[in-house]
């Protein structure tokens, strides 16, 4: 059935409880995958830290129908609570759906974080039409919800944001909230903040971290990661190795990028017209790219490029842990990211 945000985020914060008593499965889809993906940090909080993760993904369920009912009604091994997540989930995952919502039993909530699904994908009626499944589409919130979501989640972190501040952080990040989740994260980094020990966010804090001028000098990185240009990545990887940069300065431009194509995408599916598509996109292209980025436009399908997105959000989460572990982990995503590219193309 369809809910909408409120409704939906209250279900996904008491699993199992009141209204949600009778939900098996959580769908989170649409334009704004960041957006769906806060919701899903929502089970996950409910669920609490001790729970038993299942992960799972499209291909899995089209190869194995049974298994999200089977891991539905299992027990966790530990004895504590078991929730499943879902990435890259489409239509050929019906069969899977279908089962789950027939089964007699099925304990353990799903969710699954599917991306920008067409109104007519099967998956997405069957979600609207059937009790046993609550489905909610995320859209890209205008301005000024964008300023607001920027505030809020900076006070989740102990920071206090300015309005003034807030719009500015919208604008860095193009108003796409996985970014202005990023920049915020940076700047409760650097000001120390927490919950329990709030800070006041300052301009001078961003100028030091602001991603407003992306090196220029990592595009061709950029190009051949999202085109599947393996030498060409390993070329660029050697020369970042010589001078001694820092990994983790080459994941927000590819996020950038990684999320120009997520929206042409958007756009291309549902004109059908990639290169009104590029056009409509407007200075966000730069022009001598049009062609390069046009060929990652193709590359990339929806459910493709939405998880690259996720795969490069946790590269960046790593990095902040510990440079050594960190440029491992972006190496390793970077490596997947454009073998997976290459495949595509072929």
């Amino acid at each position: 059935m369809k809910a909408n945000r409120g409704q939906i985020e209250r279900a996904l914060d008491a699993p199992g409880q009141g209204a949600s008593a009778d939900i098996r499965f959580f769908l989170l889809y649409g334009p704004d995958e960041a957006g769906s993906q806060s919701l899903a940090k929502r089970l996950e909080r409910a669920m609490g830290p001790q729970a038993e993760r299942v992960d799972l993904d499209g291909a899995t369920l089209k190869d194995d129908p049974a298994r999200l009912s089977d891991e539905a009604a299992s027990f966790s091994m530990f004895g504590d609570r078991r929730w499943i997540r879902i990435s890259g989930m489409g239509d050929e995952s019906v069969p899977a759906l279908t089962a789950l919502l027939e089964a007699e039993t099925a304990g353990n909530p799903a969710i699954a974080v599917a991306g920008a699904l067409k109104a007519t994908s099967k998956l997405v009626k069957l979600a609207l039409e059937h009790k046993g499944v609550m489905a909610c589409i995320s859209y890209q919130p205008d301005a000024r919800e964008s300023e607001q979501i920027a505030i809020g989640i900076a006070r989740d972190g102990g920071l206090r944001l300015s309005t003034d501040l807030a719009r500015r952080i919208v604008a860095l990040a193009n108003g796409d909230r996985a970014l202005m989740t990023g920049e915020i994260e940076k700047l409760i980094l650097y000001l120390d903040a927490a919950p329990d020990r709030p800070r006041e966010a300052t301009a001078e804090a961003l100028d030091a971290l602001s991603a407003d001028n992306p090196d220029t000098e990592v595009a061709p990185l950029v190009n051949a990661v999202l085109g599947g240009d393996l030498k060409g990545m390993h070329r660029e990887l050697t020369g970042m190795a010589e001078t001694g940069a820092a990994m983790a300065s080459v994941i927000r431009p590819l996020l950038t990028r990684a999320m120009l194509i997520a929206n042409i995408r958007t756009d291309f599916d549902t004109s059908g017209r990639l290169e009104g598509a590029v056009e409509a996109a407007g200075k966000a292209v730069f022009w001598k790219e049009k062609g390069l980025v046009s060929r990652q436009v193709r590359t990339w399908d929806a459910p493709g490029i939405a998880r690259v997105i996720q795969r490069l959000l946790e590269a960046e989460r790593a990095t902040r842990s510990g440079r050594g572990t960190g440029d491992l982990m972006v190496r390793h995503e970077l490596l997947a990211i454009a073998r997976q590219a290459a495949r595509e193309r072929a």
